[in-house]
């Protein structure tokens, strides 16, 4: 746990890479894994492809602090990219 992470040989490192980003609060650090347990005991994944009752809330949430009507929310930076080139082609 930590900024430390060990190879196969028990040979310690400070993590300099922190997975891109992804981890740079420390491996395991409890109160994401807690978030993290509690979070996927009450909905694991979730898709705009089906009704779940968060969805409103969440979308009602960000309008609101965003100040916008809509929102399209994505998984990745990818998808996002791909969407405001479609806007653009579309509209642009």
């Amino acid at each position: 746990s930590g900024a430390t992470v060990f190879d196969e040989q028990g040979k310690q490192y400070i993590d300099f890479l922190s997975a891109y980003s992804a981890v740079n609060q420390g491996h395991c650090h409890p109160k994401i894994v807690k978030a993290l347990t509690d979070q996927a005991q009450r909905l694991t994944l979730s898709s705009r492809a089906f009704h779940h009752d968060l969805f409103l809330e969440f979308a009602k949430y960000m309008t609101e602090l965003f100040g916008y009507d809509k929102i399209l929310p994505m998984n990745t930076g990818v998808e996002g990219g791909e969407t405001a080139i479609k806007l653009c082609r579309k509209w642009g």
